[in-house]
């Protein structure tokens, strides 16, 4: 079984769930197209450094999710592959592509809503946007871009795939 981003749930909300996120490191890369073509674009240069291309030719476990944000220039989106839970940045191998880079991702709280389907855009704003309603109807205040999650390989047939929109919000007072 794929390992997941490990987080907490700590609220219920209509419409998505509040977690918090702990410190993490992803391997991520730059690409310019399509929203559905940036994942394509990605991968292999992802799959690339966890497949042993990185100074230390080590292979890391493939984990979930695989994280897309886009960048505020149309058409340009960061892809990422969360690493494993006990990934050591400090610890961790160089990508040997010029293209992916390794980032601590400081621990956030994030609001998440849970969908299955496609991987269109279609059905990314219509969730993306379902969220951002239930946000501010909760009164929660953003702290980042919105991304896209996606938890299952693209031979998993639609209707079972697990994806998610996430968008960090700050933390509502105790």
């Amino acid at each position: 079984m794929t390992e997941e981003q490990p987080y907490d749930v700590v609220g219920e909300y209509p419409g998505f769930e509040l977690r918090w996120y702990p410190e993490h490191v992803v391997a991520e890369t730059r690409v310019t197209g399509s929203f559905q073509g940036a994942g394509n674009a990605s991968f292999r240069r992802l799959v690339g450094y966890i497949g042993g291309r990185n100074t230390q030719s080590r292979k890391v476990a493939m984990t979930a999710p695989v994280l897309q944000e886009a960048e505020p220039e149309v058409g340009h989106y960061v892809v990422s592959f969360v690493m494993p839970d006990s990934f050591e940045l400090d610890a961790a191998p160089a990508p040997t592509d010029g293209e992916v880079r390794l980032r601590a991702v400081p621990d956030q709280t994030a609001a998440a809503l849970k969908f299955s389907g496609r991987w269109s855009q279609a059905r990314y704003d219509e969730h993306a946007q379902r969220l951002l309603a239930a946000v501010e109807g909760a009164g929660l205040d953003l702290d980042g871009p919105l991304r896209f999650a996606r938890f299952d390989p693209p031979w998993t047939p639609w209707f079972l795939r697990h994806n998610e929109v996430v968008v960090p919000v700050v933390p509502p007072a105790a």
